[in-house]
């Protein structure tokens, strides 16, 4: 087969916060940069992000970044990298007042300076009250810092193929990963983009779950990619359930509204979460809240007709702040409940929202794996950051602004690194001839079809997946539920094994890209299901009812996933958290509460 290519010293997979900051600061330095996404940029989900930003600002209560990276730490159940942790909140400060300078329009207080928010699992002086870190542009802060960043870009002359869907990783004869297949969706033809490195930053995977807050293009297309690339990916039974979705529905209700006041109610009116988090209540970390409303629905005091929800109870609160501080809420309560928020309450119910694990890098976003001697190593062409990368600063649970703060501390810390690398990568980078094969099989399986032998259309099959993952791996698992949804994707598998689409002709259609994302989904919820059966305990988001406890002694280590043959036969290997930090004492596990 014949491709067009094109290219570049660096290829950068998504057009999210962590591409877009990253893409940036490689433009600025002349450095010739293309920005693959599959939506236009201002699109990618970084949009949807409400609450805010961390940083230890100081700017409405005393504060410490110190203070923050206890907080992150205890917030991922002691199983976020302590070293990654102090980096990214010593960082933080820096890169929020970057943001402002890029044009971002955070709210402010005032006395004009950048507003911040208490938000959940945040504290002062180690946990003695509670913090107010959260920088936010009302709440909509993701949408902010996408569109101020876009626009850098666009000052910086960043190249972007819009609308391109990433196919796979192509290594060159070397066995290098030297390129990158797209498919370019407007005309259906596949496009070779080579280059010196790529950056894959294609955000999180949500989608495996049937209900949750992300868009429909999160299908975990980068770590996909990675897995049939030979690669591990790291963490991934630690999904969380965002406390607070839109009942019914799964659209996020942000947790700037419990950091402005909103208190969750059982069917009694009772204000519950005094007896799951006495001191913190509705600023737990999410993963303590989310399990606390689904224990109320399942003893039976849930609320609405179907006793399927709780309340979360903002009227209370003045409706001018809820008006300024709290606008997108309002809107979504009022467009898919037909609730205003200043006059009742909104039905809510955990959602699939983060994906704490990912593709395994070190703080400066190399793609991490392990060596034939067992030994972890780098690859200093291939990075990850965002979502799609786990570092870890986040563990087994991340707490309510540092998503944000992750893209963009590690989207900065990436890029320097690669213009570091760069400078020494010999000019003749691109000589060695490509193995095309593996990737042309890839395409010739979706191109030649016909629908007859199959089970369904993608998108049928894809909401198929999402009821078995639902079901079998959600907020609370048990041995039982895992091997049944272990049975049940074995047996999905083979159905998309027979899938064909319904073109038979070379004319491209969307199903296409449906079946590509759909296969990318059934790798991750393979690496999913194996990684939560063999860690028995419960830490953070990964909630074990038969493995009720933390167990310290025997799993405070990192799962490494490879993807094998057959599927349902794991490939698994342990690497151990670091517990040591950059520069300052080290914070021992310990009983976290809230």
């Amino acid at each position: 087969m014949e491709f067009e290519t094109y290219h570049f010293d660096a290829v950068i997979v998504g057009s999210g916060g962590a591409g877009l900051r990253a893409a940036l600061m490689l433009s600025e330095k002349g450095i010739r940069t293309a920005v693959v996404s599959k939506v236009f940029p201002t699109r990618s989900h970084t949009v949807a992000a409400q609450g805010g930003i961390n940083a230890a600002l100081g700017n409405i209560l005393p504060d410490n970044w110190l203070w923050h990276m206890y907080d992150t730490i205890k917030g991922s159940d002691y199983l976020g990298d302590q070293d990654a942790i102090e980096y990214m909140c010593r960082e933080a400060p820096d890169v929020v007042r970057e943001l402002e300078h890029f044009g971002v329009p955070f709210s402010r207080t005032e006395s004009g300076k950048i507003y911040q928010r208490p938000f959940g699992g945040q504290s002062l002086n180690f946990g003695q009250r509670q913090a107010a870190r959260t920088c936010a542009a009302a709440d909509r802060t993701g949408h902010a810092i996408l569109h101020s960043l876009y626009q850098q870009n666009l000052r910086a002359q960043t190249t972007f193929f819009v609308e391109h869907q990433a196919i796979d990783l192509i290594r060159d004869e070397r066995g290098d990963i030297a390129a990158l297949m797209v498919l370019d969706i407007a005309t259906g033809e596949y496009k070779v983009l080579r280059s010196r490195a790529i950056m894959l930053a294609t955000g999180g995977a949500a989608q495996l779950f049937r209900t949750n807050t992300n868009a429909r293009i999160n299908t975990g297309d980068g770590l996909a990619m990675i897995l049939r690339a030979g690669l591990a990916l790291q963490d991934m039974e630690f999904w969380q359930f965002h406390p607070t979705g839109l009942s019914g529905k799964g659209i996020l209700i942000s947790e700037a509204a419990r950091g402005e006041g909103g208190v969750l109610r059982n069917a009694a009116g009772e204000a519950f979460m005094k007896h799951y988090a006495p001191h913190a209540r509705e600023l737990a970390s999410r993963d303590v809240v989310a399990r606390a409303i689904a224990i109320e629905v399942q003893e039976g005091r849930g609320c609405g007709v179907n006793q399927d929800h709780v309340w979360l109870d903002l009227t209370h609160l003045d409706s001018a702040l809820i008006k300024q501080r709290l606008p997108a809420i309002r809107e979504i309560a009022l467009t898919f409940a037909g609730i205003d928020i200043c006059q009742e309450p909104i039905p809510v119910y955990p959602t699939a929202h983060y994906m704490m694990g990912g593709i395994p890098t070190n703080i400066h976003g190399q793609v991490k794996t392990l060596n034939d001697q067992g030994e972890v190593e780098v690859l200093p062409n291939l990075f990850a950051v965002g979502e799609c990368a786990c570092v870890s600063v986040h563990g087994a649970n991340r707490l309510g602004g540092n998503s944000l703060l992750d893209i963009v501390v590690f989207g900065r810390a990436a890029a320097r690194q690669l213009i570091e690398q760069l400078s020494h990568q010999p000019l003749d980078y691109f000589d060695a001839p490509l193995d095309l094969q593996p990737v042309e099989r890839r395409i010739q399986r979706w191109q030649a079809c016909d629908a007859s032998s199959s089970d369904g259309t993608p998108a049928s099959l894809r909401q198929r997946l999402q009821t078995i993952m639902e079901t079998g791996c959600g907020v609370f698992r048990t041995e039982d539920t895992l091997n049944k949804c272990i049975d049940d994707l074995t047996e999905f598998s083979a159905q998309v094994d027979k899938l064909m689409l319904q073109d038979r002709s070379e004319v491209f259609n969307l199903e296409r890209l449906e079946a590509f994302e759909l296969e990318n989904l059934l790798a991750l919820a393979w690496a999913t299901v194996h990684s939560a059966r063999s860690r028995q305990e419960s830490r953070g988001a990964h909630y074990r009812l038969d493995y009720s406890s933390r167990d310290d002694d025997n799993w405070l280590k990192h799962t490494l996933y490879f993807q094998s043959q057959p599927v349902n036969t794991p490939r698994l290997a342990y690497v151990p958290v670091t517990l040591q930090p950059l520069t300052v004492p080290s914070f021992p596990p310990k009983k976290r509460v809230y």
